[in-house]
């Protein structure tokens, strides 16, 4: 089993309307936000991000993952969930060489990438990572897997591993105490799993996932 780490940590903390995002959220709501669409990424902040532009903010996060990884020019990056793929521009800036892809279920978010990422980019879902055995150095999925049930997120776990070999790092939604569970309820509008974090290890180990690993927690 790999170990927790925090390699988001330079990202500034949200700043979240939870009681806002509560009435607002209704099935028609929440139907829209799981289609991963322009509503999703860019229209108002009841449907997800309320607008996701590149602000920079994953650039430090690259430089950490390089470093947590002991990347170099040549190795081969996957990030699984990538969305508009701002992280795998960040990594291809922070190491000139790195060979970095990205992997999204989202056409909205893939057909809004940077010019710089085009060509670097699938159309594709987590379950089925369309790569061989082992293909990449490091496997990365942000906040991606736990929008999936229990029975398919251990099949991303598993494809996230069988294309890594456990270099890998995942982050999930989690929270620690009831108190926090009721404001991710309150919040959540894609996950459709989530757990405490002994919920989340056992389906680490159910999967066979041997990779790094941290929370989402929302407050």
């Amino acid at each position: 089993m790999g170990r927790e780490v925090d390699l988001l940590r330079s990202i500034p903390k949200a700043k979240r309307n939870i009681s806002a995002r509560e009435e607002a959220k209704d099935p028609a709501v929440v139907a829209a936000s799981c289609e991963f669409g322009e509503l999703y990424f860019d229209g108002p902040r009841d449907y997800g991000y309320g607008g996701y532009s590149y602000d920079g903010r994953w650039v430090q996060v690259a430089h950490d993952i390089i470093a947590h990884f002991g990347l170099k020019a040549g190795d081969r990056v996957l990030d699984v969930g990538c969305a508009k793929g701002y992280l795998v521009k960040d990594l291809c800036d922070a190491l000139p060489g790195l060979e970095v892809y990205g992997l999204d279920i989202s056409e909205y978010a893939l057909m809004n990438c940077p010019a710089d990422v085009v060509g670097r980019l699938h159309l594709g879902t987590a379950e089925h990572l369309p790569f061989p055995d082992g293909s990449f150095d490091c496997v990365l999925s942000l906040d991606c897997v736990h929008n999936l049930p229990r029975d398919r997120a251990k099949t991303a776990l598993r494809e996230i591993q069988r294309l890594s070999g456990g270099r890998a790092f995942v982050r999930v939604d989690s929270y620690h105490t009831a108190e926090q569970k009721a404001v991710f309820e309150s919040w959540v509008l894609t996950a459709k799993f989530h757990d405490y974090p002994d919920g989340w290890l056992k389906l680490f180990e159910e999967a066979g996932y041997t990779g790094d690993y941290a929370w989402t927690i929302i407050s």
